[in-house]
């Protein structure tokens, strides 16, 4: 009995090994014209992932363009529906799909999505990302960082449509007209006492000493954290990120220079991918 117990361990454990080889994911690979970068994505977002690589396999992604950087924040492309010559056209979201795990350290990617006042639940666009550049940043100033940003940008959104407010609608519209982030959340921290007190909540919320270790170490953008689905992460190429994120902007920090990209799908074992790249897949 102990010796069949024993061999059907073993039959177990060889066929969860021939599953684990047999497996497959993915591997992107972003070509572009400061070189390539090469990213992972993640099983805890499904639906994120089979969207984006249902779009780059039909090429959907390719002669798209970064149409907005930010340095020391982030790099947008993926606007299939600004593609030339291109019939195809994606209106439909996806599903917000928000992990704690998975957060807006450097090189993450995460889906673009409309503002909450026209979209509450926060669900991503269906085939427009970002890419995070990001930044270092110390402790205390992550420790100061005590905000719930979501729960500020919730609540100050219903703020602005009370009457006793709403002369900051336009103010608002403004900024968002330019794209001014950070004006727009210097705005809402400037309102932060009024919504506490208007609506009886508590709008602090210490980060967590997990991600205070990776953005003080490898850096990224914590205020996007749990309002934008981040559904994958760059693993080589991040000085590319870098190179794209300086160039010269115009009008909504559109480059002055189109800057094309191609996306490329390689079906590769899972075994090999954990192997390769084991300490940034979650």
């Amino acid at each position: 009995m102990k010796i069949l117990k024993q061999l059907t361990l073993a039959v177990v454990a060889i066929a969860l090994l021939f599953s684990c080889d047999k497996e497959k994911d993915y591997l992107v690979t972003f070509h572009t014209p400061y070189g390539d970068m090469k990213a992972v994505l993640f099983d805890q977002t499904p639906k994120h992932k089979a969207n984006f690589i249902k779009l780059a396999k039909s090429g959907a992604f390719d002669s798209t363009t970064f149409h907005r950087v930010i340095q020391e924040f982030m790099i947008q492309g993926g606007d299939v529906n600004q593609k030339p010559n291109s019939d195809k056209k994606i209106e439909y979201t996806v599903s917000a799909e928000f992990v704690d795990t998975l957060i807006h350290r450097r090189g993450a990617i995460a889906a673009a999505r409309q503002g909450d006042r026209v979209n509450p639940k926060k669900e991503s666009s269906g085939s427009q990302f970002y890419i995070v550049q990001g930044k270092k940043w110390t402790e205390k100033e992550l420790r100061d960082q005590k905000v719930d940003y979501p729960k500020l940008y919730k609540y100050f959104t219903h703020l602005v449509e009370d009457v006793q407010f709403n002369h900051l609608e336009e103010q608002v519209a403004e900024l968002q007209s330019r794209r001014d982030n950070d004006a727009l959340i210097e705005l809402m921290l400037k309102h932060k006492d009024d919504i506490e007190k208007k609506y009886d909540i508590e709008l602090d919320n210490p980060y967590p000493q997990e991600r205070i270790d990776i953005y003080t170490t490898e850096g990224g953008v914590p205020h996007l954290d749990d309002a934008y689905t981040v559904f994958g992460q760059v693993v080589e190429g991040m000085a590319v990120i870098d190179s794209i994120a300086k160039q010269k902007t115009g009008f909504r920090d559109k480059p002055v220079e189109d800057i094309y990209m191609s996306v490329e799908v390689e079906e590769i074992k899972k075994k090999k991918l954990i192997k390769l790249y084991g300490n940034l897949i979650h």
